[in-house]
């Protein structure tokens, strides 16, 4: 009758929580104050209370599931799971927050969220001192100490420290995307990327830097672009030294000392070790030159020749070597060009040691060891190390004699061959 009439006449002197029946109080007081767990397990030697609780913890290590959910053949080794998985069909959330009015299915779960609305964080990670709302959120954080990894792809072998890594992986070789946008139905395999992507239907861009005023629609975004401003470089390259504001960055400079080239042209095979170097080249294929220059019409593959182009109309040149004056239109040329000065060359070739003053000149290099030719003459089907051989070779074919004699007008193919001419004009 307690059930119906809520009467709870026995109470816990050292809590003061109550009970309808004396056998849960007994059970309380043995369980919470006196530590007592006379049923031990011979497998893990872990210590319960009741020979139930111990009869359910054996099926952990026998893998036995008795209860069996009649919806859709799922199975439990415990009673309790079923019936909490069993409201997953019905819909059931009984537990409601008075804050917010969201509801739960469970007591726990509605207890675990109300520290949201209070900020309490009771779980605290001995080595850092930093607090979670959950030891769920605890449990997963100790794995950035400790560099567990347990969830492991079963396709390609690589770990994760949490399930909701591995799932998300996963999709890499699935390509499901279940996440889709209601304004153009584009998908995407994480809510997190949908959030991102319904901020350029909304235009909705919640982080503004302080400094300058430029506003992101992502906080990761922001903390980037403060690194502009702060100067900070925190990703360091263990081979070189060379420091990076952006983790992706550093990622992609590993490859000039690895030699990884993991994307690959699907038309040629020719390999890059840049996405970005990938995308450019496939233009060399297709004929897209989406940029245009609006003062005489003439289109590019890429942005960065358009804004070189553009100098030609504009003749700005804003940036000014120190040491002799000259002048040049990017400040990448300008730190190249300082390099004559200073004698520097950070680029090293990892199977002889020679150094370089550009990445370009070390790339080029590197086919000397491997005979790699990538540049291919269409005409006559002649292979070369430099794309700038390719295009002195391609002059036999089209006859063309791009250098002058200022002298006698006489014109030649190659440079070389009107400085030596040049030498005749000398005496």
């Amino acid at each position: 009758m307690r059930s119906h009439t809520g009467e709870k006449p026995y109470m816990c002197e050292e809590c003061s929580k109550q009970y309808s029946v004396l056998g849960n109080l007994k059970a309380h007081l043995k369980k919470t104050h006196r530590g007592e767990r006379p049923h031990k397990c011979g497998e893990c030697k872990k210590a319960f209370m009741w020979p139930k609780e111990l009869k359910a913890h054996m099926r952990s290590h026998t893998g036995e599931k008795p209860y069996r959910c009649e919806v859709c053949r799922q199975q439990f080794s415990i009673l309790g799971n079923l019936t909490a998985h069993m409201k997953t069909h019905t819909g059931e959330k009984p537990h409601r927050c008075e804050e917010c009015n969201r509801q739960f299915t469970w007591p726990k779960e509605l207890k675990e969220h109300l520290r949201i609305h209070t900020g309490e964080k009771p779980y605290k990670c001995e080595e850092c001192t930093k607090q979670f709302m959950t030891r769920r959120s605890l449990k997963t954080h100790i794995r950035t100490h400790t560099g567990e990894k347990p969830y492991k792809c079963e396709a390609c072998g690589k770990q994760f420290s949490t399930l909701a890594h591995l799932i998300r992986h996963m999709r890499t070789h699935t390509g499901e995307r279940p996440f889709s946008c209601e304004e153009c139905s584009r998908q995407f395999s994480t809510p997190g990327h949908l959030k991102f992507h319904m901020m350029t239907h909304t235009g909705e861009k919640p982080y503004m830097c302080e400094d300058c005023g430029r506003q992101f629609s992502r906080l990761s975004r922001l903390k980037i672009r403060m690194r502009t401003h702060t100067g900070e470089k925190p990703y360091k390259c263990e081979k070189c030294s060379r420091q990076f504001r952006q983790q992706s960055n550093l990622v992609a400079h590993r490859r000039i000392h690895t030699g990884e080239k993991p994307y690959k042209c699907k038309v040629c095979s020719r390999q890059f070790g840049f996405a970005n170097s990938l995308k450019f080249h496939m233009r060399s294929h297709t004929g897209e030159k989406p940029y245009k220059c609006e003062e005489c019409s003439r289109q590019f593959s890429q942005l960065g020749n358009m804004k070189r182009h553009m100098q030609t109309h504009t003749g700005g040149k804003p940036y000014k070597c120190e040491e002799c004056s000259k002048k040049f239109g990017q400040m990448s040329s300008l730190k190249r060009h300082a390099r004559t000065h200073t004698g520097e060359k950070p680029y090293r070739c990892e199977e002889c040691s020679k150094q370089f003053s550009q990445l370009s000149h070390v790339k080029s290099h590197m086919r000397t060891h491997t005979g790699e030719k990538p540049f291919r003459c269409e005409v006559c089907s002649r292979q070369f190390s430099q794309l700038s051989r390719l295009k002195s070779h391609m002059r036999t074919h089209t006859g063309e004699k791009p250098y002058k004699c200022e002298e006698c007008s006489r014109q030649f193919s190659y440079l070389l061959a009107l400085k030596a001419h040049k030498q005749t004009h000398m005496g």
